[in-house]
């Protein structure tokens, strides 16, 4: 669903291929085509779609056939066919649904009969969500992008190569298969995007299959906390319903329930949902989200199903549609995502189906004056279970060892089926745009693959502007060899690494870091980054070269090594960014940052051993120098404030009465292991995607200071973390970790290599996963500790009950942050935030405690998305 974005309408005639089969248009009563319409073919559970001018084709076998044609808010028709050896053409208009209201008599007392059906259909959305246990599909999805409005540039930024028109236009045909109880495999047999003959779609059948049946339903990069469905136990609390009739269908009832949320800015639905009257199943649904909801990115989605029965009473999706319009910062786009379901293999669940056998009307009793009106009992309906089938009388329907942590594998071969391939395949034709799309992209891709062509894209590219001098930093590319030149901003002043410093050991610093890559057509690449920095106070010239190398894609292996002289942050954790530091020293006398020099060689190694399990390694071997203040300049001191407030360069420890160090030499090894269990992943051909897991996150990781080659400094110590993150529906979610570690064997340390946190001591947020208020050194350690992080963001589940902060979309967050040393005893932050400010500013206010004493408060200014 990540593909649910700036998509579009199409227009114009469809050019229809030739072949056995049938073809044709659906139109409505005035002779309009009907976008997206269903047609179900029963002798073979399969269908199709119509495409958006209404026009639509199959590939049938010579033999007879029962086709059946659907569209929402019309009148099914169901015709005979028997298709010969010739393409034959059958145009069919389809008329509105003619909605019969039930002959009921409504009293001011009673409900809306509405109401009576929803609460069916909510009784028994559990069994008809599990009325299978595995079953199998052909999923048949398109794409397609449009944008109708894109700015010159966007934060001062120039945009290039993005036209207006068709986007993005890909198809994919998927093999999909479900057993019980969340086992999901998916192959992509055949790929096509306009434009990049040997691109490969990121169309995700599996990911497009929702279900109204399930109480939440998750939209990756649409909402954080998801939205209710209709059909949820707890639908009655968000929805309101009404009855707008019914109409018959192959023998059955259709009722057409109007859904209005009751509340505007609830996470919900709007529109209309068709449910069979007797078995109380989704026949169809309607449904639209829009900005109250609590959507992001687009203005609006607006999704179609068509249901028909696969095998017996089992009903599967046999179509869907997802359409959209969005507009923001200059950008202005709409589409659609479609997919059409076809040869249906099920293993069905039940023998017979769940009932609920309402109880026999009691006769009217007459009603005395005397008595009073009473209120009409409601029926207790009596819920009769279906009968499960035995496993032994199952048929199995998919091969042994099918479903693993794989849950998507695109086939290598899947983007190089010619057009003849797609023209038998493709059950949904393309529109003369479309198809135009097709020839004229990839007509113009070897133009766009030349030299002359892609010099030019990256002149306009490569031009300096503010924004990337200021925000991104500027790099030169050349995309026809794959190579770029990256360099840092002048000034960040989003709190990353900047070529203009100041501190008051170096004065005004010249940091200037450039990283030339290398890419390969497999993803392979190389990195070589060279830093030069230089201290204007001190005088000193400081260099340093890196080496880094990709030689594996998808197990995201990398060796690289790197050496020189340089000046780092003595926390190797470099808890406060050089702009925030030089804005604290010059403007408030506070020299947080405590550096000290480096002359070394390191070597590292990362590696995906197997699946969810990471391998990190490094050895480094440096001469470590202090080093001490050279200036004591600032602002305010000039502007005749009393003497300088500057602190050694020597950080204040707890744990030591005096925390310098002498020259000295270090040898130090590094093994960091981590461990998901249960990861998920999706195979590409050229990469590995890993998605989660129910699990947790399992770290190991061990360092040690090793007396050898002229090392001077020898310890062990190892930690061991649990980190997660834990999605709690509409209460929003909560991120963790959890982290205890210990030394021993310390016959010879220094500052540097003990145990640092990510501390704060400006209005600057810091790492949101590390303390707030915590001093930079006062507590680090060589000692055991205990070290815990937690967030919980509300994701707007308290603010959308207040009027002024629902239309800010302002979203609440709680954390806390924990640690215990020998010296820190329990230190305790909690905090209360705002995100969302802005769309991307979050403020928050945290109070600090030292064994239950309050020790400081502080607000805290960051980006929050």
């Amino acid at each position: 669903m990540h593909l649910l974005s700036l998509l579009l309408w199409l227009v114009f005639v469809p050019a229809l291929s030739h072949g056995t089969g049938l073809k044709g248009r659906i139109t409505d009563e005035n002779g309009k085509g009907l976008p997206f319409a269903s047609i179900y073919i029963k002798e073979i559970s399969s269908g199709t779609a119509s495409n958006d001018q209404g026009y639509y084709q199959l590939q049938l076998k010579a033999g007879t056939y029962t086709l059946e044609f659907k569209y929402v808010g019309y009148r099914s028709k169901v015709t005979t066919v028997t298709i010969s050896e010739e393409l034959q053409e059958l145009n069919v208009q389809l008329l509105p649904e003619v909605l019969n209201l039930q002959e009921v008599v409504v009293r001011a007392a009673d409900e809306d009969p509405a109401y009576a059906i929803m609460r069916n259909a909510i009784r028994l959305s559990k069994f008809h969500l599990n009325e299978t246990n595995a079953w199998s599909t052909q999923v048949y999805m398109k794409a397609v992008g449009r944008m109708e409005k894109v700015p010159s540039k966007i934060l001062g930024i120039k945009l290039v190569d993005i036209d207006t028109g068709i986007v993005y236009l890909s198809e994919t045909i998927s093999l999909l298969h479900f057993k019980k109880p969340n086992k999901v495999n998916e192959r992509v047999i055949s790929s096509k995007v306009s434009g990049q003959k040997k691109g490969f779609s990121f169309n995700q059948a599996s990911e497009m299959n929702i279900s109204f049946y399930e109480n939440l339903l998750k939209v990756e990069g649409l909402s954080e906390r998801g939205f209710v469905s209709p059909l949820a136990n707890n639908a009655l609390f968000f929805y309101r319903y009404e009855y707008e009739g019914a109409f018959q269908e192959d023998g059955r009832t259709i009722n057409k329930i109007k859904v209005i949320p009751r509340r505007k800015n609830d996470p919900v639905f709007s529109g209309s949902i068709y449910i069979v009257d007797g078995s109380w199943r989704i026949h169809s649904t309607d449904l639209l989200l829009t900005k109250n909801a609590g959507i992001e990115f687009v203005d609006f989605i607006r999704v179609r199903q068509v249901h028909a029965p696969v095998q017996g009473d089992v009903w599967m999706p046999v179509s869907q549609r997802f359409t959209f319009e969005a507009a923001g910062m200059g950008f202005k786009g709409s589409g659609y995502v479609t997919g059409v379901y076809s040869k249906y293999k099920v293993q069905p669940a039940y023998k017979k189906p769940p009932v609920l056998e309402e109880p026999e009307p009691e006769p009217e009793k007459v009603l005395t004056e005397a008595s009073g009106p009473k209120k009409k009992p409601k029926k207790k309906v009596k819920l009769i279970k279906p009968e499960e089938v035995e496993p032994e009388e199952q048929q199995p329907i998919h091969e042994e060892g099918l479903f693993t942590k794989e849950i998507l594998l695109v086939e290598r071969d899947a983007n190089k089926r010619d057009s003849a391939y797609w023209a038998e395949v493709r059950p949904v034709p393309l529109t003369q745009e479309e198809r135009q799309d097709y020839q004229v992209k990839d007509s113009l891709q070897v133009i766009k693959s030349s030299k002359a062509y892609q010099d030019s894209m990256d002149r306009v590219r490569n031009e300096i502007s503010f924004g990337k001098l200021f925000l991104s930093g500027y790099t030169y590319a050349n995309t026809y060899e794959r190579t770029s030149y990256s360099f840092d901003p002048l000034i960040s002043i989003t709190g990353g690494a900047s070529m203009l410093q100041y501190n008051t050991v170096e004065g005004v610093v010249a940091d200037v870091r450039m990283a030339y890559t290398k890419n390969f057509g497999d993803r392979r690449r190389y990195i070589i980054e060279p830093a030069v920095r230089y201290g204007f106070s001190n005088e000193k010239l400081n260099a340093k070269l890196r080496l880094a190398y990709r030689y594996d894609p998808v197990k995201r292996s990398t060796i690289s090594v790197e050496g020189g002289r340089y000046v780092s942050q003595i926390n190797n954790l470099e808890p406060i960014s050089p702009f925030v530091n030089s804005l604290y020293t010059l403007f408030r006398e506070k020299n947080y940052i405590k550096l000290y020099q480096r002359d070394f060689a390191s070597a590292s190694y990362r590696t995906e051993l197997l699946n969810g399990l990471a391998l990190n390694m490094s050895l480094d071997y440096s001469h470590q120098m202090p080093l001490q203040n050279t200036t004591d300049f600032s602002f305010r001191k000039n502007s005749g404030s009393e003497g300088s407030r500057f602190t050694s360069n020597v950080p204040v420890n707890a744990e030591l009465a005096d925390a310098s160090f002498t020259p000295h030499e270090a040898l130090t090894a590094n093994v960091n292991v981590s461990f998901k269990p249960g990861m998920r992943y999706i195979s590409r051909p050229d990469q590995k995607i890993n998605i989660g897991s129910k699990w947790p996150t399992f770290a190991f990781g061990y360092r040690a200071g090793i007396q050898a080659l002229g090392g001077d400094t020898k310890f062990n110590t190892a930690a061991f973390r649990i980190s997660d993150y834990i999605s709690v529906g509409l209460l929003g979610a909560t991120n963790y970790s959890l982290t205890a570690g210990t030394f021993w064997g310390k016959e010879a340390m220094f500052l540097p290599d003990y145990r640092h946190y990510n501390g704060n001591r400006t209005i600057f947020a810091g790492v949101y996963t590390g303390f707030q208020l915590l001093d930079y050194y006062r507590y680090s350690t060589n000692n055991r500790y205990l070290e815990g992080h937690m967030e919980h963001h509300f994701n707007g589940f308290l603010f959308n009950k207040v009027p002024l902060f629902r239309k800010l979309k302002w979203q609440e967050v709680v954390s806390l942050n924990y640690l215990n040393t020998i010296e820190s005893k329990n230190y305790l932050e909690l905090g209360l935030g705002i995100e969302h400010i802005f769309k991307v500013v979050r403020v928050d206010f945290v109070t600090s405690f030292q064994e239950g004493n309050k020790a400081r408060t502080g607000i805290m200014i960051g980006v929050g998305f």
